[in-house]
């Protein structure tokens, strides 16, 4: 994706390489830099291995695992669960969590101005008001606000994985 000014790209979702940014047919698109470690310890990974995947076997092709090429994906669709999930031809929710997505209105106010042309429209009001749902009714993406509590979450799982019965 790029941003255009006046006819012109100033800024690209692509980065060092263009493996960076959204997926792509092959390409993964953003990776949480940890995952390098993560795969090298738990799958004996390399480096020539990691860019291997990263560039040429993931994007598209890595969710769908059998095609890279948008067509198919569109043709197979309904027979294949994971051709859907490749394809999933649009937005259906947009959802700001964390400090600023749930307690900075004028953050998503903003973030959201330009992106009518994929259905979003935000009711003002409900936004303003930090309310867990903040698009308009017209809309045809439905935009939330969702409460996060990470630290709670961690407890849990912890307590869960330790057997400790009943948390917080």
């Amino acid at each position: 994706m790029a941003a255009v000014l006046d006819g012109r790209s100033i800024s690209t979702t692509m980065a060092f390489t263009p493996a960076a940014g959204l997926m792509m047919s092959t390409r993964s698109g953003d990776v949480d830099t940890g995952l390098v470690a993560f795969l090298a310890r738990s799958e004996r990974m390399t480096a020539p291995q990691f860019d291997r995947m990263v560039n040429h076997e993931s994007g598209l092709l890595g969710v769908s695992e059998t095609s890279a090429e948008m067509r198919d994906l569109l043709k197979s669709k309904s027979q294949d669960v994971r051709a859907a999930e490749a394809a999933l031809g649009g937005l259906n929710t947009l959802v700001f969590a964390g400090g600023i997505g749930e307690n900075a209105p004028i953050v998503r106010s903003r973030i959201c101005a330009g992106l009518g042309f994929l259905g979003i429209e935000l009711e003002e009001k409900h936004n303003a008001a930090n309310e867990d749902m903040i698009s308009a009714a017209a809309g045809r993406v439905a935009v939330r606000v969702l409460r996060t509590d990470e630290d709670l979450t961690i407890i849990r799982s912890v307590c869960r994985v330790l057997g400790l019965g009943a948390s917080a």
